[in-house]
């Protein structure tokens, strides 16, 4: 079995990755084959970079083809999870506004992929929810490819936010996206959801039990955050580790802009 190693987490289109954004100057994702015991990921703290203000919140446009997707060097943040893991909710919670995001009480109603111009410096990306059990084949398939097409051709794409249920134990169509993620180089986090649900106590046996599983393919595991919608949960957290890429990016930006 392959294993994965992220050496950074902070990845931002193809321009800037000669620019050394790499944390530790090394591969972004390595194969080994040697399983080695490594400490569990720990939770992303904002520590650095200000809470991040969110002044203005559009919706620019949606569609099933990256190549229509807006022309512009913005950095782009996906979000991404199974359906009905309250990735709507979640949207509408980080950028304070309520029906930003369409919430349904009918799984995979997003079929699209939808840009949000944020602060009008960077784009949220919400994109189709996977693993919906009623879809017919085809309709998984189209799905699949509107997904595929948007991570492996769009070089705008900086990080990408994987939503988890943290209710459930590990899934294995979520355990093989992430190994797809690895196969692609895609650098990403994970968001568990619906933190409310649970009582104080479940969270951590939860996520240990979770990012045991991940051990297991990952040399070193993906940050990662707890959030609740209902309870505005992670939310500063998540805004903050955007705004600390987002300010990488500037800073690449003034040194080489070229």
């Amino acid at each position: 079995m392959q294993r994965y190693s992220i050496k950074a987490y902070i990845l931002v289109h193809k321009r800037f990755r000669k620019q050394a954004v790499n944390l530790t100057n090394a591969p972004l994702f390595e194969k080994e084959e040697k399983k080695e015991k490594i400490d569990l990921a720990v939770p992303y703290k904002s520590c650095i970079f200000a809470y991040m203000e969110i002044s203005s919140a559009e919706f620019i446009i949606s569609n099933t083809d990256p190549a229509k997707c807006p022309d512009s060097q913005l950095p782009e943040y996906a979000f991404i999870g199974r359906s009905n893991v309250g990735k709507s909710s979640l949207i509408n919670m980080l950028t304070n506004r309520r029906k930003l995001a369409m919430t349904s009480s009918t799984p995979g109603k997003t079929m699209l992929i939808n840009h949000f111009l944020i602060n009008e410096n960077w784009y949220l990306v919400d994109l189709p929810g996977y693993g919906f059990a009623q879809r017919s084949r085809k309709g998984k398939k189209q799905i699949s490819n509107v997904i595929e097409d948007y991570i492996e051709k769009r070089e705008q794409l900086t990080c990408l936010f994987v939503l988890i249920d943290i209710r459930l134990k590990p899934q294995t169509i979520d355990l093989e996206f992430f190994e797809y993620l690895g196969e692609q180089g895609v650098p990403f986090v994970i968001v568990f959801t619906k933190a409310d649900k649970l009582k104080g106590g479940e969270q951590k046996p939860k996520i240990k039990h979770y990012l045991s599983h991940l051990e297991e393919q990952w040399e070193e595991l993906p940050p990662y955050f707890v959030s609740s919608s209902e309870r505005r949960i992670g939310r500063n957290e998540i805004l903050s580790y955007i705004e600390g890429i987002n300010h990488t990016i500037h800073e690449q930006t003034i040194d080489n802009p070229f």
